[in-house]
């Protein structure tokens, strides 16, 4: 039973160098990672693209608009050959040539000034939009690194936590077939070891799930990243 006591103290002290080296998420982080990450979700993800889209579109519109201050101006001409008599009754025109005549909706015309204002507006509307849903996406490329950083230490703890209930059980297991420990000692060790054996599992799911998210969004798998 003493040796027992002893073994877990030695594994329990084991665990708790690993988690103490673990403990800190913000000595794990890297910026310059973090900022390539952002960089990829920009180009890559999505909604993203969509923001890009939208505001090319509206920019598109505003040469538009100031053309379209053609577009109530009507020009239109007619030819009579110098051949003819400027008088005919079959053909009664008053001169020979070409004759030019304009026409301008003065209503449309009118409008054009607000149009290109208003283009405008939305060019920079879609602007804004753009640079708002860069500042959302940096902070969600952010948010599940962290997430990602802290599952991946999580499992570490985890993982150790199992090594070491594994070789307190396996020995436990030779101790009691030797009758050197009771069952209640024996069955407590495998309780133990079954906890742990949950514990990493689930630790493994979290680690998994994080990482999925994360390169979900940065549109690449993480070992693909140099």
């Amino acid at each position: 039973m003493r040796n027992i006591l002893v073994i877990l103290l030695v594994i329990n002290f084991s665990t708790l160098q690993l988690a103490k080296a673990q403990e800190s998420v913000i000595s794990e982080i890297s910026y310059s990672k973090l900022e390539q990450y952002i960089a990829l979700a920009k180009q890559y993800y999505p909604r993203k693209k969509i923001f890009a889209a939208n505001e090319a579109r509206a920019k598109a519109g505003v040469p538009l608009a100031t053309v379209g201050y053609l577009d109530p101006l009507t020009v239109s001409y007619i030819y009579r050959p110098n051949d003819h008599a400027a008088v005919n009754v079959l053909n009664p025109y008053q001169v020979n040539g070409f004759q030019f005549t304009a026409s301008l909706n003065l209503g449309n015309f009118l409008q054009k000034p607000f149009q290109v204002k208003q283009a405008k507006a939305e060019y920079l509307v879609a602007q804004l939009e753009n640079q708002e849903y860069d500042l959302t996406l940096a902070s969600e490329v952010k948010n599940r690194y962290y997430a990602y950083i802290l599952q991946s230490n999580d499992l570490k703890v985890k993982t150790q936590a199992f090594q070491d209930s594994k070789i307190l059980q396996d020995d436990t297991r030779s101790r009691f077939e030797k009758g050197e420990v009771t069952m209640d000692v024996y069955s407590n060790i495998k309780s133990l070891y079954s906890v742990s054996i949950s514990s990493k599992m689930e630790a493994e799911v979290n680690f998994l799930k994080a990482q999925d998210a994360l390169e979900e969004i940065i549109g690449t798998k993480l070992a693909d990243i140099k």
